[in-house]
């Protein structure tokens, strides 16, 4: 009998250790290997979702068809809607609500010289230049402060499908301070006491035939 008392104490040390183990994972969750480890925009806020919670849904792809046709052709209109048909997680809400977020995010990693969290927001050539002119300004010993102070439009100016990919061009117009210092801390470019009106114009690309729902910054420009 004394010798059997070791082993039902493994017995049920071992029950109580799978018990907490299972507590854990139900607390914890497991990862599934879907999760993302970069900052999504341009995905809907959660409180956005439940809007929908009392709408009949319509046969949508029947109706962008009909709005297709309807919409003159090369228009925002039409490019949108192209969008939609070949992405039906497409929401124009959400894109403009993301691409503000976006802006803002693209523009103060770029001041701070923050290539990782560039990373993952630029498209692969945009990224390039965004580097080099980070690495240029490091050389040079030089930092860039810059003050978003206000984001007064976000306007979608161009869509359309490029074949499988999906690119919305944005006018971004925006008040901000910028400031470039030297080594030594000394302004050698702008003014810490002037705001100037700053117009982007961007373009965001999705491939549609991919599961990542992120939009990459894909071109930059100035007004001409």
């Amino acid at each position: 009998m004394g010798d059997g008392l070791p082993f039902l104490d493994i017995i049920f040390f071992a029950m109580v250790a799978a018990f907490l183990i299972l507590r854990l994972r139900s607390v914890l969750g497991r990862r599934t290997g879907n999760e993302r480890d970069r900052p999504d925009p341009f995905s809907p806020k959660p409180e956005a979702e439940n809007d929908a919670d009392n709408v009949v849904a319509l046969p949508q792809r029947a109706k962008q068809a009909a709005d297709l046709e309807d919409a003159p052709p090369g228009s925002v209109a039409a490019g949108l809607t192209q969008i939609k048909l070949a992405d039906s997680s497409f929401e124009e809400k959400y894109f403009a609500n993301g691409s503000r977020a976006a802006f803002e995010m693209i523009v103060e990693a770029f001041a701070r010289g923050d290539r990782e969290a560039l990373r993952p927001l630029l498209a692969n050539e945009v990224y390039e230049r965004f580097a080099g002119a980070i690495d240029s300004r490091e050389a040079r010993k030089e930092t860039l402060e810059t003050r978003l102070i206000a984001l007064n439009a976000a306007d979608i100016t161009e869509a359309r499908m490029n074949g499988p990919l999906a690119e919305v061009t944005v006018e971004f117009v925006s008040e901000q301070v910028n400031l470039t210092r030297n080594a030594a801390g000394e302004v050698i470019d702008g003014d810490p006491d002037e705001v100037e009106t700053v117009v982007d114009i961007w373009t965001f690309r999705r491939d549609t035939r991919s599961d990542d729902p992120n939009w990459l910054l894909a071109a930059t420009r100035t007004p001409n």
